[in-house]
């Protein structure tokens, strides 16, 4: 299934985004604000980018039909790889979200491009549940999980900011 969600910096230029998202303080407390009970944040600087790593156990904020398959909590993985800005001073990063112990996963790319208001974070993903005849059918909750998790990172962003 694809994913393509775009969110607002306002105000602020790509520069000071990505300082905020690739702050390992930033990332832990984001993990805290949006309720993980365990998490475990590394950023490695490499060169102009860096690796930025997160494992969280959070809530399964998901129906029945699918928690009995994940259980009320789910480990999940993330990791971005940010690349040097380009010329324009826009940055790229290749995403991978995995629910550890599922055969669920996110991968795709994210963008902080520089708008007139601010910047532009947008990501593009496809989402896959390999399980047969149902995967499909969790593949929306898992998507809705992500955004929901995102949604709360930006405004959280933007509120340190």
């Amino acid at each position: 299934m694809k994913l393509t969600e775009s969110f607002s910096y306002e105000g602020a230029d790509v520069e000071s985004v990505y300082a905020l998202i690739s702050d390992q303080a930033f990332r832990t407390e984001s993990c805290a604000n949006q309720g993980a009970t365990d998490y475990d944040v590394k950023v490695e600087p490499d060169g102009d980018g860096a690796t930025v790593t997160l494992l969280r156990t959070q809530e399964a904020d998901m129906p029945d039909f699918v928690k009995k398959l994940t259980g009320s909590t789910v480990k999940v993985k993330q990791t971005e790889v940010w690349s040097a800005p380009d010329a324009d001073g826009n940055r790229t990063a290749n995403v991978k979200v995995s629910i550890i112990g599922q055969p669920a996963e996110m991968v795709g790319t994210a963008t902080l491009k520089a708008s007139s208001g601010g910047t532009e974070f947008t990501l593009n993903g496809d989402v896959k549940v390999n399980i047969p005849f149902i995967g499909k059918k969790i593949e929306p909750e898992v998507a809705k999980a992500i955004v929901a998790s995102l949604r709360e990172e930006v405004s959280y962003g933007m509120q340190r900011l």
